[in-house]
């Protein structure tokens, strides 16, 4: 886990957007134990390509992934199991994950091929950073486009937003703070 957490915070250190969250950054080395789980949405993780920027961090991911406690944050009635097959994350710091923080959550979002994330907010603010794969983003009343891999997404506090993938699986590190850091989104 520490050599992913090295890894996860080399990768967002030069995104201007993520100085503030980063200033939050735990440095103990206090853990606590996680429970391995996986999802369907787990078996794209091997097949992910990233580019010279974020190959670090995706072979950490890929090589610690099985050891990781997968969840979702919906089910089915939010927006259908299909959805739920192609959607899942991991938080590797915050009120849930290996490394406790009640200031910052971290961790990677996954979406398989063919998935749509619906417009959701949340009172947390948060950077997005994609680390392998395709998809296309929408932010507030916009219209969807696509965001290179490396490319930081920065959604303030209660900003609409959506992700959508096409023919490629989606893995995007992510950084929350403010707000609960627990709270399920608002489904827009």
């Amino acid at each position: 886990m520490d050599r992913l957490l090295a890894a996860v915070k080399a990768a967002f250190e030069p995104v201007p957007e993520a100085g503030a969250f980063l200033a939050d950054w735990p440095e103990g080395a206090e853990r606590r134990e996680a429970q391995p789980s996986a999802l369907p949405v787990c078996d794209w993780i091997a097949g992910l390509h990233g580019v010279a920027e974020t190959r670090a961090v995706l072979a950490e991911l890929q090589r610690v992934a099985a050891a990781l406690s997968w969840r979702q944050t919906y089910g089915a009635g939010d927006f259908g199991e299909g959805f739920l097959r192609g959607y899942g994350w991991s938080e590797f710091i915050g009120l849930r994950g290996p490394v406790p923080s009640e200031r910052l959550a971290c961790g990677v979002l996954l979406l398989a091929p063919g998935v749509t994330y619906p417009a959701h907010a949340h009172a947390a603010e948060e950077v997005y950073l994609p680390i392998a794969g395709v998809a296309e983003w929408q932010k507030g009343a916009g219209d969807f486009a696509s965001v290179p891999v490396g490319q930081a997404i920065h959604h303030p506090s209660w900003t609409p937003h959506a992700m959508r993938t096409g023919d490629h699986a989606l893995a995007a590190l992510y950084l929350w703070r403010g707000g609960d850091l627990a709270a399920k989104s608002v489904i827009l």
